[in-house]
This record gives structure tokens, sequence and C-alpha cells, in this order.
């Protein structure tokens, strides 16, 4: 299995569940004692946060090269962005780092095409809802019709993120008010909810949807370990073709 090289801290509640998850499916898939070989740049989450209400994506496509750079160097195969919103600076990273980079909306389309879903709504911070970093890519090549909630909801669940979830907090009140948009969003077409915030799956389960949920983190980590056992079988035919 290729080492994945997880660029974490984005925040750390996510990168524990990413690291989890990972784990659980390499065992799961290989079976004993196996687990998934991989290294952590975890970021202190207070800098990246206060460069992203800025706008400082340059800066965050810098720090994140920085931090592939790093993981390269110690022997990362493959690179995984924990994170929804730090995908913003995903393709300039893949320029710049020479390394795969597996995307997070090529695990969320997929998973969902599979489904036979074409209508799906997508939450998570108002960067990841208004922009078009995600729901191009998830439209483009996957041809998901992505519908968002609206501003006053965005600027809720974009609260909730930063001021509860990020820091470890999951409130009963956050949790109604987004079962609330969740029903609102099905009751008006969508098949299927992204939770597009990799924290969101920390709050939010299956019983508080009418619609089938798709948690991104958890998507992202299980495609992680598919693309690290596939490379290997990859790597190792090729190896028995010369010999």
């Amino acid at each position: 299995m290729k080492t994945l090289g997880l660029i974490g801290g984005l925040s750390w509640e996510s990168t524990l569940a990413y690291y989890r998850l990972i784990n659980e499916e390499a065992r799961r898939r290989l079976g004993h004692l196996h687990s998934a070989p991989c290294l952590i740049y975890s970021f202190d989450f207070e800098g990246i946060a206060h460069l992203q209400s800025l706008g400082q994506w340059q800066a965050l496509s810098d720090e994140l090269v920085r931090a592939a750079g790093a993981l390269a160097t110690v022997g990362a195969e493959i690179l995984v962005i924990c994170s929804n919103t730090m995908h913003k600076v995903s393709d300039e990273l893949a320029a710049r780092v020479p390394l795969p980079l597996l995307h997070i909306a090529d695990a969320t389309g997929s998973a969902i095409r599979s489904r036979s879903i074409r209508s799906v709504a997508l939450l998570g911070t108002r960067f990841t809802m208004e922009e078009p970093f995600l729901r191009s890519r998830l439209e483009e090549r996957y041809a998901l019709q992505v519908a968002i909630p609206e501003p006053e909801e965005r600027q809720a669940i974009h609260d909730t993120i930063y001021r509860e979830l990020c820091a470890g907090r999951f409130e009963d009140a956050s949790r109604r008010r987004m079962r609330d948009i969740i029903r609102r969003l099905a009751e008006n077409g969508a098949q299927g909810i992204i939770l597009g915030c990799t924290e969101l799956g920390l709050l939010i389960r299956p019983e508080d949807s009418p619609v089938p949920l798709f948690e991104t983190a958890t998507l992202h980590a299980y495609a992680a370990v598919e693309a690290a056992l596939r490379a290997q079988t990859r790597e190792r035919n090729v190896r028995d073709v010369r010999s």
C-alpha cells in the first residue's frame, strides 16, 4: 500500500476522523493487524482560518505547497487535503508539487453517481458553497445539479462550522437548524445532501436527513485507501512485466 500524505489540522477535529477512517478501511480491506502507512502534516488552524477570513488564498496556497513538500520529502506518495475549503487551492498545489493529489470532489461525485442521483444540495463553509471550485467540478465532471442554501442559511452554517465544530462543540440547537435547512432543500428537489465540510459529519447523522447524506470526509478517506492500494498493485504489475 502506498504511503498517504495527509495535509491536516484544517481543523484537527476532522483530521482525527480521517486518520481513524483510513485505518479502519485499510484493516477492512487487508485484514488482521493491517493499518495504513500515512504521514500527517497538521497545521495550527488559527492561522489558517485567519488567512481565509482575509481572503489571502495565495498565502494559503503557499502554506499547503510547503506542507506537501515536507510530506514528499519524508516519503508521502499520494496527497490528501483533509478539508473541502482548502481544495480552493488544489489546482495550484497539484501544479507545484510532483505527487498525485486525490481530490475530494472526485470521491464525492463518484459516490453520488453510483446511487443514480443527479440533484444534490451542498452544505459547507461560505467559500465552499458560494465559490465554484467544488460545485463546478461536481457539475462538469459528474453531471450533477448542485443547489446551495439561502444566504441567511449559508451564513448560519458557516458560523456553526467555525465557531462550534472546529472548536469541538456540537450543539443541539445547531443540529436542529441543520435539520431544518436539509429538510427545506429536500422539499425543493434535492435528492441527496453533500456534507461539504469535513466537520459537518461530526454533527449531522443519516437520521437527520430525509434524503441520503454524502459525507465528504468518509468518502475521501475510503477513496484514499483505494488509491493507495491500486497504485501499489499497478507498480507491482509493472515490476512483474519488466522482470
